[in-house]
């Protein structure tokens, strides 16, 4: 062991801070490496749903994203988001939802491998406004439920 070290990691509180050092430079690379990777939602299952429960004095702020989320979607150069536009809707609950307000996105069929991811979306199409709308959207939510759903019987067919 290097001499100088000796006598901090003699003692307990040394053991403890070298610990700790080690589970700082252990997880840096992680946390970096999360970082820079993009995150991407997919349903590959088919089709999906996402539950968002929304603060209930947030709702506009979201029903605001939403709309530069369909005007994203809408004015998009790619074949996959006029797809995802055309088979992507948003429903909201009349009823409370645990103190907040219940906003599903019902995705049927869902694009396969297409990225719904909503501010990827908004970046491609506002990229010098998506940090506020990331802001507004985030700051609206309480909670999210992705749901990945596979057709198990059409009752109509």
């Amino acid at each position: 062991m290097v001499r100088w070290l000796t006598p901090v990691i003699g003692s307990r509180s040394g053991w403890v801070a070298l610990g700790l050092m080690v589970a700082v430079w252990t997880a840096a690379p992680s946390r970096a490496a999360a970082q820079a990777a993009p995150q991407t939602q997919t349903f590959a299952a088919g089709a999906g749903m996402v539950l968002n429960f929304v603060k209930p004095d947030k709702t506009a702020d979201f029903e605001t994203v939403m709309g530069k989320l369909k005007e994203a979607l809408q004015k998009s150069e790619k074949p996959e988001r006029k797809q995802q536009a055309a088979s992507w809707k948003l429903f909201k609950s009349p009823d409370p939802a645990g103190g907040n307000t219940l906003y599903v996105f019902f995705i049927d069929p869902a694009v396969a491998s297409a990225d719904y991811t909503v501010t990827n979306i908004l970046n491609e199409a506002f990229p010098t406004e998506v940090q506020a709308l990331y802001k507004q959207y985030v700051d609206a939510l309480a909670n999210r439920n992705i749901i990945n759903l596979s057709l198990v019987n059409d009752f109509g067919k």
